[in-house]
């Protein structure tokens, strides 16, 4: 936890130097693009404050009213990120167009303008790279979509720094507000991936298939020591996931052994997955007789043949 609260600190330092020096540049300048960079940033600052309070909340233990943990607060702060971010679209938009209509405006300063283009992109690129770094290794949704979010300021500050150059060699200052634009869309692209990434999470979409292929795989290496499983769910809540399935065996089979069997599968994806909780409900076959009299061919089981596989397990046969 301290390491991932320590790089959240990190970004927030970042982007205040970010847009300090963006807003001071750009309105000297009279630049729509550099402009354009300082509100982001700005946007970006707020998101990193966000960023560092939901990773701090998502930290607390479960308690009686969040069970679960707390760990949704990280996608929650995910989605506001990107709904700050779209809002920072909608600005430049709303700056941009009317300075195309008129044919652009005049800019000065031109060197200033592309030294903090400079340093932006190069600063931003080594904090991305970092929150995304520790983002991953500690599965934190709020660090991953906010080293995304300074990671697309490399590229739009790259933008910008190319539209500058251009009207230094041409002289057509149109082409700050259309950089202007391009950022734009670049922006509301991003928000709009975050939006959809973070409301899965918020929406309890299973896990990606790779994921819960580890988990049938773990199922499979047990599969003769029971008859079948089903109603396997599974979920994400920041960088936590949670896993429930139905564990199906031998009518006969004692409670302790089916409970030495759920313990050691749990253990074992708990070891195959980070951050994983998982729940088996154990129960019984179907078959209707008394369970002393229950054998592999008994011919009362619901199934028709056996137990669901035709056999119980060979570790578990009566006769």
């Amino acid at each position: 936890m301290d390491k991932k609260l320590k790089v959240a600190r990190l970004s927030i330092l970042s982007n205040t130097c970010l847009t300090t020096g963006k807003l001071v540049v750009g309105l000297s300048m009279g630049s729509v693009g550099v402009i354009s960079e300082a509100v982001h940033s700005g946007l970006d600052l707020i998101a990193s404050f966000i960023a560092f309070m939901a990773v701090r909340q998502s930290g607390k233990p479960a308690d009686e009213n969040h069970p679960y943990g707390h760990g949704k607060f990280e996608n929650l702060a995910s989605i506001v990120e990107a709904i700050l971010i779209l809002a920072a679209a909608v600005g430049i938009f709303l700056q941009a167009v009317p300075r195309i209509l008129h044919g652009g405006s005049e800019i000065e300063s031109l060197g200033w303008g592309a030294a903090v283009m400079v340093i932006s992109a190069a600063a931003n690129f080594i904090i991305s790279r970092k929150l995304m770094q520790v983002g991953k290794e500690t599965d934190s949704p709020a660090l991953v979509a906010d080293g995304w979010h300074l990671r697309t300021d490399v590229y739009t500050s790259l933008g910008v720094l190319v539209g500058l150059g251009a009207i230094y060699l041409t002289g057509y200052t149109i082409l700050d507000p259309i950089i202007g634009i391009a950022v734009g869309i670049l922006i509301v692209k991003a928000s709009f991936d975050l939006i959809r990434e973070s409301m899965g999470v918020m929406l309890d979409v299973s896990l990606p298939s790779e994921e819960e292929e580890v988990i049938k795989r773990v199922l499979l290496k047990h599969s003769n020591q029971f008859l079948e499983y089903h109603g396997l769910r599974t979920r994400k809540s920041g960088p936590y996931r949670y896993v429930d399935l139905h564990l199906v065996v031998p009518r006969h089979l004692p409670v302790g052994a089916a409970h030495i069997l759920c313990d050691l599968i749990e253990q074992e994806i708990e070891e195959a997955l980070p951050g994983v909780q998982v729940l088996i409900h154990c129960e019984p076959c179907e078959a209707i007789e008394d369970p002393q009299e229950i054998t592999c061919t008994s011919s009362s089981c619901n199934t028709g043949a056996g137990c669901p596989k035709g056999r119980c397990p060979k570790d578990h046969k009566t006769e």
